[in-house]
């Protein structure tokens, strides 16, 4: 167990509970979390592991400045929890089959231990980390299906304290995604209410 896993498991941690809460100091706390484990698989050989950190610390930069300023509304206000229009979510379901398939590919000819265990994970966290970033609401789902591929995986690469910290993820993915989903209904409950008429 190396100093970068024990910080990683600290800030990975700390990031989920944070972006559970809506609180946009889980992006730079992410940031780190991506940093550490970017060392950390590097120094074990994992190297498609610690390249996906490189793409987690772009996306957290994203993440960081959509949360702030990417609403919609006069002046880019803070960007609102959403749902996956069906285009989007097709778009991203075809992207996801595909790049798996290349990736499995990939990792079949470099002769990697679990090639498709490897790729599917990569590609479904790397889709739900891009919906994280737009405060999609179905990225809690990728997340907590990902958490529970990943128990099985660390643990088969023998990265025990990264694998334990899996069902600590799970369940803040499920407190993250019931609080999501509460201020989602919030929002729109002004739409969905009955007019009240006005008499004279």
């Amino acid at each position: 167990m190396s100093w970068s896993e024990i910080a990683g498991f600290v800030a990975g941690a700390l990031s989920v509970w944070l972006y559970a809460r809506q609180n946009v100091w889980a992006w730079p706390t992410g940031i780190a979390n991506s940093a550490f484990w970017l060392v950390l698989f590097w120094d074990t050989g994992l190297y498609l592991d610690a390249s996906l950190q490189v793409v987690y610390i772009v996306l957290g930069a994203a993440g960081w400045y959509w949360w702030l300023r990417g609403g919609r509304r006069v002046g880019r206000a803070e960007l609102p929890v959403s749902r996956t229009r069906p285009v989007e979510a097709g778009i991203l379901a075809a992207v996801g089959v595909a790049a798996t398939g290349v990736l499995w590919w990939l990792m079949v000819r470099v002769d990697d231990a679990a090639p498709l265990p490897d790729a599917a994970t990569t590609v479904i966290s790397l889709i739900a980390q891009y919906m994280l970033t737009r405060k999609l609401l179905g990225s809690w789902y990728l997340w907590i299906a990902v958490d529970v591929a990943y128990v099985a995986l660390y643990t088969y690469k023998e990265l025990y304290l990264t694998a334990a910290l899996q069902p600590l993820f799970i369940v803040m993915c499920v407190i993250g995604l019931r609080g999501w989903r509460a201020s989602l209904r919030a929002a729109e409950a002004p739409l969905t209410a009955e007019p009240v008429a006005v008499h004279p």
